[in-house]
């Protein structure tokens, strides 16, 4: 079984910056689509953006168009989520998952990371 983790959350002012990293504990990403999601308190789990395993192929959702970039490093077994112009409603905890092949599809996602929190805020 994959394991993922996160890293690179954290507190950060409207408008600014941050970046996510997702790698594993054991094993490679190389061969998966690499998905970021998000849950803000009270709501359900969305998708942010999702990357396929060469990275040629490149979703966003809505939200994260334009403000987000998705990104991969199989040398370095990491897929990168630059955030920027950061505001308030982005405040969640971010997950990183992984599927076998590229898909939209959440059901498809069958390893995920423990998540790490994000907080917009002045």
């Amino acid at each position: 079984q994959l394991q993922l983790v996160e890293s690179g959350g954290g507190l950060v002012q409207p408008g600014g910056s941050l970046r996510l990293a997702c790698t594993t504990s054991g094993g490679t990403l190389d061969y998966y689509t690499i998905g970021w999601f998000r849950q803000a308190p009270g709501k359900e789990r969305e998708g942010v953006s999702i990357i396929s395993s060469s990275g040629r192929s490149i979703n966003y959702a809505n939200s994260a168009k334009d403000r987000f970039t998705i990104s991969r490093d199989n040398a370095k077994n990491t897929v990168y989520l630059q955030m920027n112009s950061r505001k308030p409603e982005d405040t969640a905890i971010y997950y990183c998952a992984a599927a076998e092949d590229l898909t939209n599809d959440v059901a498809d996602f069958g390893a995920w990371g423990q998540g790490t929190q994000v907080t917009v805020s002045s």
